[in-house]
């Protein structure tokens, strides 16, 4: 007697292992996108103020009702609160209510309070502004929080370089600038994107010899990119006509030790001394003594120089 097998048995037990196996992969690659998600935002993090509660508008602000949150410096906002800022907002109220959880922004806030723009420039830091013509860059697409490199073309000896000036420069502001050609006819209008960056006073000098005497071209970086490029040169002052820095001659000086703490001072030559040494004889070579420490220095926990 043959064993006859129903088809429909076959068919369904073939589905559920293909249905089984589809599963099984859609939540492998689940879990894989959601573990890189979770490693990407273990990151680079910026504390901001958020809000421990829900709150009205009209709520008073304070330590009761706000605390301090880390979130991934890609997602954080650029008009946040920061710990920093917290004296600026503490007792003030909200004119827009607040969930809990989310970071506190300066638009939610009632009256004046918005810090000024030089209050984003750290300490040590210069913001410069530099117009960047939109054929030749990234078409307006760079928003404040985004890093970008500098590109600088300039020509030099009827050849026109191109090199990278600033790498991974913050971007504090953008705007936009139009400018009416010389013939005053709308089609030879040109449109400018100014970008405001976050530099020293060195960067600063060389970004406005850039903008003088070169073109200037913003290369949009993608968020977390810290690392360095090739094509940086070396006599990027030379190209921009800026004078390396010059090195100091050392001068001459003898060593005096005051109460253990050496210090050396230069002497400056006195008229004719060339002269003089010129015409001496020379002058056999004598060690000095060395003298004896005063007695505050060995009270003091301080040992003195020997001499051998």
């Amino acid at each position: 007697m043959r064993l006859k097998i129903n088809k429909t048995w076959i068919v369904l037990g073939v589905a559920l292992v293909v249905g089984g196996g589809a599963a099984f992969m859609a939540n492998s690659y689940l879990r894989a996108q959601v573990e890189e998600i979770e490693s990407r935002g273990k990151g680079e993090n910026v504390k901001l103020v958020v809000a421990k509660k829900d709150m009205p508008k009209g709520a008073t602000l304070g330590p009761d009702s706000l605390a301090v949150r880390n979130v991934p410096r890609e997602w954080a906002h650029s008009n946040a609160v920061t710990p920093e800022q917290f004296d600026r907002i503490d007792r003030g109220a909200l004119a827009y209510p607040a969930k809990r959880g989310e970071p506190l922004l300066w638009s939610q806030l009632e009256g004046d309070k918005v810090p000024t723009f030089s209050a984003r420039v750290g300490a040590g830091r210069r913001a410069v502004t530099v117009p960047v013509d939109e054929i030749s860059s990234i078409s307006g697409l760079v928003e404040p929080g985004d890093r970008i490199d500098i590109m600088v073309t300039v020509r030099r000896e009827a050849r026109q370089l191109a090199f990278i000036l600033l790498q991974s420069v913050p971007v504090l502001a953008t705007g936009t600038k139009v400018e009416q050609g010389n013939d005053g006819r709308d089609g030879s209008r040109r449109t400018f994107t100014t970008i405001t960056l976050d530099v020293n006073a060195e960067q600063a000098r060389q970004v406005i010899a850039a903008r003088e005497i070169g073109k200037v071209t913003a290369l949009l970086r993608a968020p977390g990119d810290r690392g360095a490029v090739s094509g940086s040169r070396d006599d990027a002052a030379a190209l921009l006509g800026l004078a390396s820095p010059t090195v100091a001659t050392a001068r001459r000086g003898v060593q005096i030790i005051y109460g253990g703490t050496a210090r050396t001072q230069a002497i400056a030559p006195l008229p004719g001394a060339a002269e003089a040494r010129a015409s001496a004889p020379a002058a056999a070579t004598v060690t000095a003594p060395v003298a004896a420490a005063p007695a505050g220095v060995a009270r003091a926990g301080l040992v003195a120089a020997s001499s051998n």
